[in-house]
């Protein structure tokens, strides 16, 4: 990432051929999400950019992509003012402030929508720098959940449910 600030936009089909490499090599270290690193192009396709209410991505220009991340509801019905979101930043672009830059961008229009709160249902307590992060920017975690993530070095490891009321 140069000097000059990623653009956070929705996106489009037009951007998942720069997105797909991205998410294929983030599921397929098997250290941050549940997704089988076997996963399909269809298979993420479907979760990313078809399940969710939004998808956005971080772009320079017309750069490689930077990051992206999906909003939808954590819950059907009555539990639907509660939305999830997922984000995956590139390697060159990671400590770099886009993992903040977008958490940031996906509270502002989350709300925007009408949710209410942000869940994180599944975060790696191996994964320290997000969990850092995610504290950082307000959210807590509400409950541990032991041995829930089947780590590809580590083995099972826990996982944090982290919450956050949105203002």
């Amino acid at each position: 990432m140069n000097e000059s600030k990623p653009l956070i936009r929705r996106c489009t089909e037009a951007d998942w051929p720069a997105m797909w490499p991205l998410l294929r090599a983030t599921f397929e270290a098997g250290d941050t999400y549940a997704f089988s690193p076997q996963s399909t192009e269809a298979e993420i396709h479907a979760v990313w950019m078809a399940a969710p209410r939004a998808t956005y991505v971080a772009r320079e220009g017309d750069g490689p992509v930077l990051g992206t991340y999906f909003i939808k509801a954590n819950q059907p019905g009555l539990g639907a003012h509660v939305c999830n979101c997922g984000y995956v930043v590139a390697p060159e672009a990671q400590g770099k402030g886009l993992a903040s830059a977008m958490c940031e961008h996906s509270q502002k229009e989350a709300e925007a929508m009408g949710f209410l709160a942000m869940q994180f249902n599944l975060v790696v307590s191996t994964n320290e720098r997000a969990v850092r992060l995610w504290r950082r920017l307000g959210f807590e975690i509400v409950g541990t959940l032991p041995g829930a993530f089947r780590h590809m070095r580590l083995g099972l490891v826990d996982a944090f449910v982290m919450f956050k009321t949105l203002d």
